[in-house]
């Protein structure tokens, strides 16, 4: 049984280092195209940093290759023979929060590459050795607060209830509302700046858009994210009372005052469409299916891995093996957002126009280095916005 597992992770990972190798030889064949879209310069500093990041993506996924053939031959066993004596909530949960401190270090190494050399060589990251280390003793602070109470209580009901599987994607679906609708006023305040938006005439526009869709929310503020990265973005982050708009201020130094207001344009369209509960109710019925499936794995499974069937084994399972089904839905998944995204730029360009929405793309894209161009495999699995060339074609851009 465990070969057979092992077997199916490996051709997990040859088909993601398979898709980063297609993106990587198509990218290099159409960076010596004419450039669309960008200027000549921008167009090929693009193409080499999504090379730089698909290269990067190949040696990742060695890696977690190589930490899933740790932990599947004899990194679990040894884990439980270390920590579990008589099992319970306590140890169960002790032991899934050393499992993912672990994972957390061996792969730091990465995001501390990723952050401070491929990022900061491309003239993205900006953020100091003295935030990046605070931002993770916050992060850790939290996870083992709130990641411990989760990983307890699903200990806990996978201890009390035949139907444990249920009732443990019922109390993690309910736990990640709560989250989403508290994350943007509770946590990220911990690690970012916001401040009311100061202009007041494009406050009173942003105004008029969220009341023309028939959005509340509890203010409009803007975003210090220039101390840890130079990407431009904004979003409506929470739900129910807690919603607001978050502005960069790099989106805001960058983008005229009409384009701004087509990108909030676009996001209301989400809003106005439904998309935000579309999307919950896609991501209800994905988190069952991997509960459902991960969660009636037979007893041979959690013997391959020398693993007891108990809350720690059935948890630790359940994080190792579900990066392999969120794959498989990863096309479902963009199929449905890049629809998505197309009716949010269609309310978008009425909210202001078609070409001032196609200009904030473009800007967008510009300082975002991101390549016009994508590999059909690249995008079936991983885009989940359009190619930038079909949406602009679709506002009416003539592109060749």
């Amino acid at each position: 049984m465990i070969i057979c597992i092992i077997a199916i992770y490996f051709f997990y990972t040859f088909a993601k280092i398979y898709i980063s190798a297609s993106e990587i030889n198509f990218v290099s064949k159409a960076k010596n195209l004419p450039a669309v879209i960008l200027s000549s310069e921008n167009y090929q500093k693009a193409a080499e940093y999504k090379i730089a990041n698909e290269k990067f993506a190949v040696i990742s996924s060695f890696w977690d290759c190589a930490l899933f053939l740790f932990w599947a031959v004899f990194g679990l066993k040894m884990l439980q023979n270390l920590l579990i004596t008589e099992g319970g909530v306590l140890q169960s949960a002790v032991f899934i929060l050393v499992f993912i401190a672990v994972n957390f270090v061996l792969t730091l190494p990465f995001e501390i590459y990723s952050i401070f050399a491929k990022d900061r060589k491309f003239g993205f990251s900006t953020i100091e050795v003295k935030t990046y280390a605070i931002d993770n003793l916050k992060s850790a602070a939290i996870f083992v607060i709130v990641g411990g109470l989760i990983i307890s209580l699903v200990a806990w009901i996978l201890s009390t209830f035949a139907l444990w599987w249920f009732w443990s994607f019922a109390a993690v679906f309910a736990v990640i509302l709560v989250i989403n609708m508290f994350y943007p006023t509770l946590i990220v305040p911990l690690f970012n700046k916001f401040i009311p938006l100061e202009d007041s005439e494009l406050k009173n526009s942003i105004e008029i858009l969220m009341q023309k869709a028939g959005l509340i929310s509890s203010g409009i503020f803007t975003m210090d994210a220039s101390k840890r990265d130079n990407r431009l973005n904004a979003y409506f982050g929470g739900l129910g009372k807690s919603k607001r708009v978050v502005l960069f201020d790099t989106l805001v130094k960058k983008l005229d005052k009409n384009e701004l207001l087509a990108v909030l344009g676009h996001e209301l369209g989400h809003f106005k469409h439904k998309d935000i509960l579309k999307n919950i109710a896609l991501m209800a019925f994905l988190l069952f299916m991997l509960f459902a499936l991960l969660g009636n794995l037979p007893q041979s499974v959690y013997d391959a891995f020398g693993l007891e069937k108990g809350a720690h084994g059935i948890i630790a399972i359940f994080l190792l093996l579900s990066s392999i089904v969120s794959f498989v839905m990863m096309p479902l998944i963009g199929y449905l957002s890049r629809s998505n995204e197309y009716r949010a730029d269609e309310y978008g360009s009425e909210c202001e126009s078609k070409e001032a929405l196609a200009s904030a793309l473009v800007k967008l894209a510009d300082e975002n280095k991101s390549f016009p161009r994508s590999h059909f495999l690249y995008i079936f699995f991983y885009h989940t916005h359009p190619p930038l060339i079909e949406r602009l074609k679709t506002l009416g851009m003539d592109i060749k």
